[in-house]
């Protein structure tokens, strides 16, 4: 599938943003142009910023750390802006063993996503925080048209639009040079059975970013979902499709429970 403060902040992005669960199946899959009787989709940064707090901050007094989860809490909510910057949060804590949360960034500017972050590593909790993984990416058209309300909207991927799905499985991911050596026509072929597997599980949101030349990685992939089942299933599914012969990397894979920024730092501890 590789080709998505405070509680009252986080429930108004949620509710701006959830799309309803899609179904169907694929009607064709063709390449998708843009309509010229629209304007162009502006096309977005995103940003998936995974942290690890350090243990000398667990030992700090009660209220110490408090006043650091506000400072933090204060500058994700200053960067909540609608329509320009957005910000969601979750908690890895017993997910993963190298990080405990995760920030998703999705704006129009890597400036703006640079300053953003200066100024959370600027808090006194940012005095504590290492930050293992960070993956930055571009939203841009798909080149198969995916036929589905969640893939198609926004010129095929040209935004993305969080949904209010409590879980997201997000990872890196890299194609084997080979692949880019096939005919379109031929990863037309092998992608269609991938579009048409990942149809069977329209509880699945899938969101595709690109990272051609800004990062490590090619794509990062961000699958939400309130059914951990159903992406199980889905990967593997995936695992014994044609395609799958020209993954070279998919990992780490991080596991993730979306909450409010005022819960994701309380579970810090």
């Amino acid at each position: 599938m590789a080709d998505t403060v405070s509680a009252s902040a986080s429930a108004s992005a949620t509710a701006v943003a959830t799309t309803p669960a899609p179904t169907g199946r694929p009607q064709s899959s063709g390449y998708g142009a843009h309509d010229p009787s629209k304007p162009p989709v502006k096309r977005q940064i995103v940003c998936f910023s995974f942290y690890k707090v350090m243990p000398e901050w667990r030992r700090l007094p009660a209220e110490e750390k408090a006043a650091h989860k506000a400072a933090f809490a204060e500058v994700l909510a200053k960067w909540n802006k609608p329509g320009e910057f957005l910000s969601l949060t979750y908690s890895t804590i017993g997910t993963r063993g190298d990080v405990d949360m995760c920030v998703w960034s999705i704006g129009y500017a890597v400036d703006e996503l640079n300053q953003m972050r200066s100024e959370l590593m600027r808090t006194p909790l940012g005095g504590y925080l290492n930050s293992p993984h960070n993956f930055l990416a571009m939203t841009k058209r798909s080149q198969y048209q995916i036929d589905r309300p969640d893939e198609s909207e926004g010129e095929g991927r040209g935004a993305i639009r969080p949904g209010g799905q409590k879980y997201i499985f997000i990872y890196p991911f890299w194609k084997t040079r080979p692949w880019y050596l096939l005919s379109l026509e031929e990863r037309k072929r092998l992608m269609d059975e991938h579009i048409r597997i990942g149809l069977q599980y329209p509880r699945v949101k899938l969101n595709t970013t690109y990272s051609f030349g800004i990062d490590d990685q090619e794509f990062v992939v961000a699958f939400e979902t309130n059914f951990p089942e159903d992406f199980l299933d889905l990967v593997q599914q995936l695992r014994e499709t044609e395609i799958s012969m020209y993954t070279l990397q998919d990992t780490p894979i991080f596991s993730c429970v979306r909450v409010p920024a005022a819960e994701m730092l309380d579970r810090l501890g």
